[in-house]
């Protein structure tokens, strides 16, 4: 009965008139990360084309998602398969295909503003609660915001749309989170969030990268999966080129004395960022920056371990005690679970390439009874994998 509800409010929303042709013809020129028909059967095109047809309406889309969500807690693939990642997901990718701009409201009141461009987009659409407490990996956000509780200067290097930068505004109460974002089309967002969510003298807004040295030209390198940025190689011509400055020269420009927390990830560039904030990695503990960020098997060698790599010793060398945080790369609801450590030689790193977030800090008092310390897990929290790798402690 419900189904055929709902098949009725379809068909009469179907027979509105369509979004005005303005709106499709700016459409044109987003559609980056999303579904496409090259490759697909004849059959498989016009089912991914009339759910990109029916997606242009945002009450036929709302329906669609509602049903999704009913699919992704009443079916279960047998063990190892995603219902998300092969069923659900792209059905809303083809549906949000030429969706431009979306808004969504999260629990405490925060109106996110956001563009379907990726997986992070994807995930909050699909959330399990129509007002999640965070856009993106759960922990992550409640790691960030709490330390941000206590801090006056954090930098963000990867800002996106201001996922963490807005609700971590809003948890410092006063203070300046300086927003490194490259993309003009993510920053401007980040500044529109910031505007809407009353924390727009918070946020300061930087079109720059962050590298090892100021005023550095870099390029994107790599496959669209796994991008990364390099220092540019001769002609800009035909490139994808974006100015960077380090952490140390941008600080120094500002008077910044120190950071009290900082937050990256920037696809493989975390290293060299680091190496361009040596001035503020050597401050004494209490003022040196906690510091959270991204490390991936596509851009880090973890084959002798993740104590053996580059970025953990680079680390160490200043005094940090470093640990991998187990956490959902998704928007997935975790409540009132501990935010897990391992230690770098207790991680658990087999599977195929993946990435995982760290957090890097001088003084363990700082890691309080929010945390629980764990060994001989996977920090990569997924649903449909092993629960005693990839689930956390307390869903055991």
């Amino acid at each position: 009965m419900a189904m055929a509800k709902k098949a009725s409010k379809i068909k009469r929303i179907a027979q509105r008139k369509p979004a005005k042709a303005k709106a499709r013809k700016i459409t044109k020129a987003y559609k980056v990360n999303q579904t496409t028909l090259a490759g697909l059967s004849g059959a498989d095109q016009k089912i991914t084309a009339s759910l990109n047809e029916l997606g242009r309406h945002p009450d036929i889309r709302e329906v669609f998602v509602r049903t999704l969500k009913e699919i992704e807690n009443t079916l279960i693939l047998p063990f190892g398969r995603s219902v998300r990642e092969e069923l659900t997901g792209p059905i809303c990718d083809a549906l949000f295909k030429d969706a431009v701009f979306l808004q969504k409201q999260l629990l405490d009141g925060t109106k996110f503003h956001f563009a379907y461009r990726s997986k992070i987009a994807r995930d909050f659409i699909l959330s399990k609660h129509d007002k999640p407490d965070h856009v993106f990996e759960p922990q992550t956000t409640k790691l960030f915001v709490k330390l941000c509780k206590s801090a006056r200067t954090v930098l963000i290097g990867g800002a996106y749309a201001g996922d963490h930068a807005i609700l971590g505004a809003k948890a410092m109460r006063g203070g300046t989170i300086h927003c490194f974002e490259p993309s003009d089309e993510q920053r401007k967002l980040l500044l529109k969030n910031a505007s809407v969510n009353g924390v727009e003298k918070q946020i300061k807004a930087c079109e720059l990268g962050l590298w090892s040295k100021d005023k550095s030209t870099l390029e994107l390198a790599g496959s669209d999966a796994f991008a990364y940025a390099q220092e540019l190689r001769g002609s800009a011509k035909g490139k994808i080129t974006f100015k960077a400055t380090s952490i140390d020269a941008y600080g120094k420009k500002n008077g910044i004395k120190n950071f009290d927390l900082i937050l990256m990830d920037i696809e493989g560039s975390e290293l060299p960022a680091l190496k361009g904030a040596e001035h503020y990695l050597k401050q004494a503990k209490g003022l040196a920056p906690n510091i959270i960020f991204e490390v991936h098997r596509f851009y880090v060698d973890w084959t002798k371990g993740l104590h053996n790599t580059e970025i953990v010793k680079y680390l160490n060398k200043f005094g940090y005690h470093c640990y991998a945080m187990r956490d959902f790369q998704s928007n997935v609801p975790m409540g009132n679970c501990k935010i897990e450590l391992i230690e770098p030689k207790d991680v658990y790193l087999q599977g195929p390439p993946h990435g995982f977030n760290m957090i890097a800090v001088k003084d363990k008092a700082v890691l309080d009874q929010d945390f629980r310390f764990v060994k001989n897990v996977s920090p990569k929290l997924l649903l449909h994998k092993d629960t005693d790798l990839h689930w956390p402690t307390e869903w055991r």
